[in-house]
This record gives structure tokens, C-alpha cells and sequence, in this order.
């Protein structure tokens, strides 16, 4: 099994659906909270659209909303963007503070096997999806993290050409 993580932000709708046909990505899981983007750019990225795509592109299509961190968690780091100039779309990488929470409420309680048990995924490339740009500004890259310690799996975070 091969994992990978992908955003939204930085990829039009052409682009996007091309990194993952060329990563060869099997199943999508969509680990947002909330499934929609706002903004004319993204709404390739929008649920019911996103699902459509997949479906198209023969590329199975999981929301797992018991990977998305809690509102808590995701306020404190959105206070902190804010408070310093930026916002989720100009985030390089998480609070040391949100790592820990998102670790002690989510990764150290989920459970991997049976997810992939009750989803029937055995093999193949498996793409992570939330919507910031990169791997180590999201809850994805520590999910991947996750994966890697606990299976040994390779890991690529797929982003867009600056």
C-alpha cells in the first residue's frame, strides 16, 4: 500500500484531477470537516462535484469525518493564522499545540485496521485529501505520518508546481 496526501489550494480543477490519475491513486478519503470550498476556483472541490469526478475518474470516494479535527482545535489555529498576518490558505504548518490535541483526540483513538477492514482496502495508492496546500500545514500529513509509523508504508504528499 502506497500513501499519498493532496490539498486543494494551488490546484485548478485540471490540475488536480491530473495529480491524482498520474499518482495512480485507487481510493480518495476526504478527511474535511466541512466538504465544501468557497471561493469560483474550488468548487471543483466541493462535495457533491468532487464525488461526481471521482466517479468518473474510477477513483473510489470515502469521507471520513472521524479524521477531521475538532472545532476546538481547528479555532485555536485559525486565531493564530489570523493573529499573525495569516490564513489557512497561507499556512506553511500547524501549532506544536494543534499537533498535540489532534494526536491526543483523533490519531491516538482511530482505528486504521478496521477502518481499512470496513472499507475493504487491501492495497493500492490511497490519497488523503483536506484542503491546504501542504502535507505539513494540515491534519493529512500527520495522518500519513501515522500510517507510515504504524505500517511502514511510503508516503508522497502530491502539491501544486508553485
Amino acid at each position: 500500500m502506497q500513501v499519498f496526501t493532496i490539498g486543494v489550494y494551488g490546484y485548478t480543477r485540471e490540475t488536480f484531477l491530473a495529480a491524482l490519475k498520474d499518482a495512480g491513486i485507487d481510493v480518495l478519503i476526504d478527511i474535511r470537516r466541512r466538504r465544501g470550498v468557497r471561493g469560483p476556483d474550488y468548487t471543483f472541490a466541493n462535495s457533491q462535484r468532487l464525488q461526481e469526478e471521482m466517479a468518473e475518474l474510477g477513483i473510489r470516494y470515502i469521507h471520513e469525518i472521524t479524521l477531521a479535527p475538532g472545532e476546538d482545535i481547528v479555532h485555536q489555529q485559525i486565531a493564530h493564522d489570523t493573529e499573525h498576518g495569516g490564513s489557512i490558505r497561507k499556512r506553511t504548518e500547524l501549532l506544536p499545540s494543534f499537533r498535540e490535541a489532534y494526536h491526543h483526540t483523533v490519531l491516538d483513538h482511530f482505528d486504521f485496521a478496521a477502518f481499512f477492514a470496513d472499507n475493504h482496502i487491501q492495497n493500492g495508492n490511497i490519497c488523503f485529501m483536506c484542503v491546504e496546500r501542504t502535507a505539513e500545514a494540515c491534519h493529512r500529513g500527520m495522518v500519513a505520518e501515522k500510517l507510515h509509523e504504524l505500517y511502514g508504508w511510503p508516503v508522497t504528499n502530491l502539491e501544486p508546481a508553485e
